[in-house]
């Protein structure tokens, strides 16, 4: 029996051989993207802070960092295995594996909340004692408030889409797939800022942050459009929680109401 969101070829005929192996692997190529994306926007990000670390430029990376890096990375090998194990029709390893992904999403949240107090800490500490550092300390620390509005938006909505995703996985396998992929595209704003060959508003507004991770969804949303004739409801649901969550972001960014309240919170 088909669920909810596959595509059956019609009685007595075949599906074109094509639309057949798109069908079967475009969440493999969806995981694929967003994993090369990861690392284009990382990479050489973190290559540029270790010289600079090096140099004695810039604080050294502390733990929390180190574990939400080995935590993110881990949730994108599992993303491809995933979705692999399912192209090639191996469900049960699929299913066994799925577990991790229950323990992995909530240890990336805390790790990212973690995270955000650690990495200011760390810079007023080097500020401190290291006179250099001081010039750019206050707007360094207004640019870290604000953008914990983005990384508090990310981290919620990453949760709240796979929490959906792992309750409808064994009565809608097409929503759970596609709210996996739609969960994964949410934290991407974080690479594509870092990537100098996309136009960034970035420390002015948040508006390029919010919409570079949409445009990820596309392929995957465009097949489908074509394949179904009609917008999968894991779209709307998508939609639901991002336009809103966005414009909230985008309002408080910058505003004094978040600046005062934000570094009470965070340092």
């Amino acid at each position: 029996m088909a669920t909810h969101g596959q595509i059956q070829p019609a009685s007595g005929a075949r599906a074109p051989s094509l639309t057949a192996f798109i069908d079967r692997w475009i969440y493999v190529f969806m995981a694929v993207l967003l994993t090369l994306t990861v690392l284009i926007g990382f990479v050489p990000d973190s290559l540029n802070k270790i010289a600079a670390v090096q140099a004695g430029m810039r604080p050294p990376f502390p733990m929390a960092l180190h574990v939400h890096a080995v935590l993110m990375g881990s949730w994108m090998l599992l993303l491809l295995a995933q979705t692999t194990l399912m192209a090639t029709g191996r469900r049960d390893w699929h299913m066994q594996l799925g577990v991790l992904g229950m323990v992995l999403a909530p240890a990336l949240v805390l790790a990212g909340v973690v995270l955000v107090p650690t990495n200011i800490a760390t810079n007023i500490a080097f500020a401190a004692n290291v006179p250099e550092a001081q010039d750019g300390l206050a707007e360094g620390l207004v640019f870290s408030v604000n953008i914990a509005l983005v990384q508090l938006r990310v981290g919620i909505c990453f949760l709240l889409f796979v929490v959906l995703a792992l309750r409808a996985r064994k009565l809608d396998s097409g929503l759970h797939k596609r709210l996996m992929i739609l969960a994964t595209v949410t934290p991407l704003g974080a690479a594509t800022s870092r990537m100098a060959f996309l136009p960034n508003t970035l420390p002015e507004s948040t508006e390029t942050t919010l919409l570079w991770p949409i445009l990820f969804a596309v392929p995957m949303f465009l097949w489908d459009l074509y394949r179904q004739r009609t917008i999968h409801r894991a779209y709307w649901i998508f939609a639901a929680v991002m336009l809103p969550s966005g414009i909230l972001v985008q309002w408080l960014w910058n505003s004094a109401w978040w600046q005062s309240v934000g570094a009470r919170l965070l340092y």
